[in-house]
């Protein structure tokens, strides 16, 4: 006889979740900076997502507040660099790529700014 349950994973439920996960991984890597700890070991991740498709598939009831895609959240999470994976999805780069460009851009717009102070103040003049 199956057990009726009235629990339903909603956002928070699930950010808690995987934020224990993240934390465990965090713990597993030998990394320095929080930034590499953080994109370094994802172990637990992995399994998280797993777990839940799991679940979802065997009691789907319990996810109706909720519209993720634990597939996709997986792939991405068993990739060599899911940071990329999703940039590349996002923004067609990888996060080095994307960085590089917003400090391009970063760039020439200070140095509009500098142009346009520079600019305005020898008009004053």
């Amino acid at each position: 006889m199956k057990q009726e349950t009235n629990f339903k994973y909603d956002k928070d439920n699930l950010f808690a979740e995987f934020n224990v996960a993240k934390d465990k991984d965090i713990k597993m890597s030998k990394k320095k900076s929080q930034d590499d700890k953080e994109n370094d070991v994802f172990k637990n991740r992995v399994q998280f997502f797993k777990d839940h498709i799991e679940l979802k598939r065997s009691n789907p009831a319990i996810y109706e507040m909720v519209d993720i895609n634990f597939d996709n959240l997986l792939l991405a999470y068993q990739s060599a660099n899911p940071r990329d994976w999703f940039y590349m999805k996002v923004f067609g780069m990888t996060y080095a790529q994307k960085m590089s460009k917003e400090n391009l851009e970063e760039k020439a717009s200070k140095e509009a700014d500098a142009k346009k102070s520079k600019e305005a103040f020898e008009s004053i003049h």
